[in-house]
């Protein structure tokens, strides 16, 4: 296994405030007051910031795949600092893979470069998915102290914990890998509910302990990615997936951390998605939806009642637009949050890998300065 030097990059890259007793606290940040609906100034970070847009990530990847890079406790902190470092963005989100948590509960998985996950051997059936859900979270060891050698550094900068929802993660266990349709995983939802009851239930408790686990280490939010939740109608989503998404997140209710709970195509999901947040008992965090770059968020807003934060939605295409183009989206974005009790602003869905790092922290910048 290629052996990563952390210090040598944080000796050479360190911009971040290093974390002491008398370090601001996250807990005052603009993003966590936005989350709370308390906006004190702009908050912006950029989905998939942590990636392939900076050359300094593809140095620190060079020759180590992507799971590997994941659970090496220094190599993951190093590429999520990376970001905040550069862009001066208001939040560093974990650097990690959806499917992380499949690895770790022993699940033979890997990233093919160019195609996405690929399960050795999908599920297709109740008996696989019974003998899938006998197996445990697995260790987490290495994601703890990934999470605490990041928040060490980053001082007054919240943290973000990652999970991948069930519906998404089940997607690519049934299917195998990356599909357009989701057609063997929507299949199975309706015509054998004892499998899909036993691999989502699974899912969802290794998902919740991902997320426990980084938010246990330090992690001052989670959000919870459904990328595949769009290809359901409200029907079916209500009463196959819901629920699930549900029990991941209410691994960290009792926390009182933030949780965004984000999804791509589900502009008509929106309530749906936000219902499944176990938000407003006693010693529960606030409930945040994010939203993609298919429907403004002032309409977002209201279809949510104007009583929930949101986050979102600069469309990832004007990325690569001129200047004048992009600014002018970027401000009709920021406009439109007003709308809501608190805004975030990010994208509609992540980073292009060919995204010129200058244009990002460009719209840092704008969205910092007015």
């Amino acid at each position: 296994m290629r052996r990563f030097n952390h210090s040598e990059f944080l000796r050479h890259n360190r911009r971040v405030n290093h974390h002491t007793a008398a370090s601001p606290s996250p807990d005052n940040s603009p993003l966590l007051a936005a989350y709370h609906g308390r906006p004190v100034g702009p908050a912006v970070w950029f989905m998939r910031q942590a990636g392939r847009s900076l050359p300094e990530y593809r140095a620190a990847r060079a020759g180590t795949e992507m799971l590997e890079a994941c659970l090496t406790p220094e190599l993951a902190a190093e590429i999520t600092l990376q970001p905040v470092r550069r862009h001066g963005v208001d939040a560093a989100i974990f650097f990690s893979d959806i499917v992380v948590p499949l690895a770790l509960a022993g699940v033979d998985v890997h990233i093919e470069p160019g195609l996405g996950p690929v399960i050795a051997e999908p599920v297709r059936d109740a008996t696989a998915a019974r003998a899938l859900a006998a197996r445990a979270p697995g260790d987490a060891a290495r994601i703890t102290e990934a999470v605490r050698l990041t928040v060490a550094e980053l001082g007054a900068t919240p943290l973000i914990g990652f999970a991948g929802a069930p519906f998404t993660l089940a997607a690519y266990l049934v299917e195998g890998r990356p599909s357009r349709d989701h057609l063997a995983a929507r299949t199975m939802m309706h015509a054998d509910p004892e499998a899909w009851d036993a691999l989502l239930g699974w899912v969802a408790e290794i998902s919740g302990a991902f997320l426990r686990a980084q938010v246990m280490a330090g992690a001052s939010a989670v959000q919870l990615f459904d990328s595949w939740a769009g290809s359901l109608g409200r029907a079916d989503y209500a009463a196959h997936v819901q629920r699930y998404s549900a029990r991941t997140l209410d691994a960290v209710a009792d926390l009182g951390v933030p949780m965004v709970h984000f999804g791509t195509g589900t502009s008509d999901l929106l309530d749906l998605l936000r219902d499944a947040i176990p938000a407003g008992s006693p010693g529960t965090g606030p409930a945040v939806v994010g939203v993609d770059h298919r429907i403004g968020l002032d309409e977002a807003n209201a279809r949510l009642g104007g009583a929930t934060p949101l986050q979102g939605n600069i469309d990832p295409a004007f990325l690569a637009a001129p200047w004048p183009v992009l600014e002018a989206h970027v401000r009709d974005v920021v406009a439109r949050g007003t709308a809501a009790p608190g805004h975030v602003v990010n994208l509609g869905h992540g980073v292009p890998p060919d995204t010129d790092p200058g244009v990002l922290t460009r719209v840092v910048e704008l969205v910092h300065g007015g």
